[in-house]
């Protein structure tokens, strides 16, 4: 992998680098596993990645984590063996392959380092994930392929984009997804900790306002809102998952202002193939054996939506699509996960951009490796006021 860095971009020098990325020979490279398997980093990716392969059948050898202490005890690990990185046998350094489970850090110059204390085989989790798209559902390490028809709507997305950090970021997830390139820009840092609470949305945010979290996985950033809001009306949040769906509706039995529904979104409705069971990577997929009830969010009929926040592992574009008279008539302000699929790249913030009038759009990555961007939509008549 390669790393570049480059001068906070305005709207020329942004096709001109556009054009760069369009016309180098994209990379598609999906990594199965064919020697034993590390994992490194024991954490929330690293979780993610044991369940991953315990799904497929996949055995993991062993994991390799900075602090094992806070680790060894955990039951989540039991069989599998836990090292610090100074502690690894040099025999499964040379012979294992390494799946980075860290999206919080630069990748390049951890591989470089990886590779440094002897590791060959350094791979990002996401690109293993490539080589079982059709066995399952997760697919954050997707592969552009060319992009000789996206660039006409692409560039329209780069001068639409209301900052130069919008372009700067829309361009590093497109450098990802073409070319496994690690782009970055000076002044337009990656930043992990404010995922749809960015400051040029809570700086818009009035008191007693209402939130609608679809895809709520545990209520996680239900919780957010209430904690970084304090005042707010109400709360509505939609997580399909079964399991998923439990944790909303403790959440829910808490607090009058908050209520919970079992239903999956998107653009029709009915009842449609869901893969369930799958923590955060649940989701409407073809390769899913159970069912769930699918509503548009027009027909909910919610009657309050001050911050419409998606996350729907790819749906969200989908769900937006049934979801554009309530957007029209309530003009909320507006999050969108847009890292899941292909179209991240331009269709999903064009289908915003050609909706909503009079709207900023910004694009915001808040993890590395292609993941953790989110495009915000907000309505322009909030701009000149303060929380």
């Amino acid at each position: 992998m390669i790393e570049r860095h480059f001068p906070l971009p305005d709207p020329a020098a942004s096709n001109v680098l556009l054009k760069r990325i369009a016309e180098a020979e994209p990379v598609v490279a999906p990594r199965p596993v064919e020697s034993p398997l590390v994992l490194y980093g024991a954490g929330n990716l690293g979780r993610m990645a044991r369940s991953y392969f315990n799904y497929l059948g996949i055995p993991v050898e062993a994991v390799v984590d900075a602090d094992v202490a806070a680790h060894k005890n955990d039951p989540f690990w039991l069989g599998v063996s836990l090292y610090s990185a100074d502690a690894v046998p040099e025999t499964l350094k040379r012979e294992a392959m390494l799946a980075v489970c860290i999206a919080t850090l630069p990748i390049v110059p951890l591989e470089l380092a990886l590779h440094a204390a002897g590791w060959r085989d350094v791979v990002p989790f996401y690109d293993i994930c490539e080589a079982y798209r059709d066995r399952h559902p997760l697919g954050n390490g997707w592969f552009s392929g060319p992009l000789e028809g996206d660039v006409a709507k692409i560039t329209t997305i780069l001068a639409r984009w209301d900052d130069d950090i919008s372009r700067a970021h829309h361009l590093q997830f497109i450098a990802w997804h073409s070319l496994r390139e690690e782009w970055s820009f000076e002044g337009a840092p990656v930043t992990t900790g404010d995922r749809y609470f960015i400051p040029e949305l809570m700086s818009r945010l009035r008191p007693n306002e209402s939130l609608v979290d679809v895809g709520a996985h545990l209520g996680e950033v239900s919780r957010q809102w209430l904690d970084r809001m304090g005042d707010v009306r109400s709360i509505t949040m939609i997580e399909a998952d079964p399991l998923n769906y439990q944790a909303c509706a403790e959440l829910a039995d808490t607090d009058v202002r908050i209520s919970s529904y079992c239903l999956a979104v998107a653009e029709f409705k009915g009842r449609s193939a869901f893969s369930a069971g799958l923590d955060y990577v649940s989701q409407l997929n073809v390769l899913g054996s159970d069912e769930v009830e699918v509503v548009r969010l027009d027909d909910l009929a919610i009657p309050e939506v001050n911050y419409l926040k998606l996350h729907l592992e790819g749906g969200e574009f989908s769900a937006l699509k049934g979801a554009i008279e309530m957007l029209k008539i309530q003009r909320p302000i507006v999050a969108a996960t847009a890292y899941h699929n292909r179209l991240g790249l331009w269709a999903l913030p064009y289908l915003l951009d050609e909706q909503l009038e009079n709207y900023q759009m910004l694009f915001r990555l808040h993890s590395w490796c292609g993941t953790g961007a989110v495009v915000y939509a907000i309505p322009r008549e909030r701009l000149c006021q303060s929380k």
